[in-house]
């Protein structure tokens, strides 16, 4: 894994400043919050999720159709463009329908996409921002794919069933009024304390073979208290909120610091040290995909046989948006996966 070869020392180091600190800090502060007994009305644990319509949430996906080919060193031409575009036709609109078929079946789809994004996204920043030279064999990128993707998507429902079956409704519910009956079994006591031994095996085991393979103990350090941090964080601070605040500030921020290292001239910022003139460039190039993606939101509105009323029924249908644009852009993410080699195996 070629992760020195990928980011360039200054812009490493301008990266962890404005990218990894603060999104430590924010998981580090809710969480001791709520460790120490504060609460907050539900509606307002919707405002981040609300927040992350233009606050790099549904902004980080905006720039696909230049990413790939940036990643190859390339210029993105108009028939790259075309191709991504259709792939998010494709891909996007096959999601869409399944939604208003089997919504049960296109909620667990969405969890599991989710849960593998997410976690490539922290394969990523590990080895691009963290110098995780413990990460080798292609069996423990699987397993740190698993073991991140699972905080966010699996630790919630251990910790607060209730609240992860209530977000389940007011998605599926949108399509078909109580066709969340067929998730019950996720929810039963047993289901989860299985899913939660498995998970944890996985989780204690990624982390020995990483710190057995560790030639410096600092970036597994660092692997170690993300991840148990992050266990905390999902297993004290309410879902939507946890959520939220993770989809802006963890996994949306690391992406954009991702795109910014294949932009020239946010490279070049980067490098030069100045975060300001990189995302102004990332905001340049989201912002019309963004303003479509609203517009196909709102389209998306009129569609569903139950409109939603309440902000967490909006919230709902926001969801169920990203779902139908993740599957496209896992596609595209795996692409640079590829050219970026972070499933090649080795040092």
């Amino acid at each position: 894994m070629t992760d020195r070869s990928l980011v360039a020392q200054p812009a490493r180091e301008t990266l962890r400043r404005v990218v990894l600190v603060p999104s430590w800090v924010a998981s580090l502060v809710l969480a001791g919050l709520f460790l120490a007994g504060a609460s907050l009305s539900p509606s307002l644990q919707y405002v981040p999720l609300v927040l992350s319509v233009v606050v790099f949430g549904l902004p980080h996906g905006a720039v696909d159709h230049l990413a790939v080919a940036r990643a190859r060193g390339q210029t993105p031409t108009w028939r790259a463009i075309a191709r991504v575009v259709a792939l998010y036709a494709v891909l996007g609109g096959a999601y869409a329908v399944l939604w208003f078929l089997a919504p049960a079946a296109a909620f667990v789809l969405f969890i599991a996409l989710t849960w593998a994004h997410w976690g490539q996204g922290d394969l990523f920043s590990l080895v691009a921002l963290a110098d995780a030279d413990h990460i080798r064999s292609t069996a423990q990128r699987v397993g740190t794919v698993v073991v991140r993707g699972g905080l966010p998507m699996l630790v919630p429902l251990l910790a607060f069933p209730a609240w992860y079956r209530r977000v389940a409704t007011d998605l599926v519910g949108l399509f078909v009024p109580g066709a969340t009956a067929a998730l019950d079994v996720a929810f039963r006591t047993d289901a989860r304390v299985a899913l939660a031994a498995a998970y944890g095996t996985v989780l204690v085991a990624t982390l020995a073979v990483g710190y057995a393979r560790a030639d410096d103990r600092g970036p597994w350090l660092v692997d170690a208290g993300e991840t148990l941090g992050l266990v905390a964080y999902f297993a004290l601070v309410p879902p939507v909120l946890a959520i939220g605040v993770y989809f802006c500030l963890w996994h949306s921020l690391r992406h954009v610091a991702r795109l910014l290292l294949v932009d020239d001239r946010a490279g070049t910022a980067l490098r030069n040290r100045n975060p300001t003139r990189a995302l102004v460039a990332f905001a340049r190039d989201a912002t019309p995909l963004t303003l479509v993606s609203l517009a196909l939101l709102v389209g998306l509105a009129v569609l569903v046989p139950t409109p939603p009323q309440t902000v967490p029924e909006w919230v709902g249908l926001y969801l169920v948006f990203i779902a139908v644009v993740t599957l496209p852009h896992v596609a595209v993410v795996s692409l640079m996966d590829v050219e970026q080699g972070i499933w090649t195996e080795g040092g």
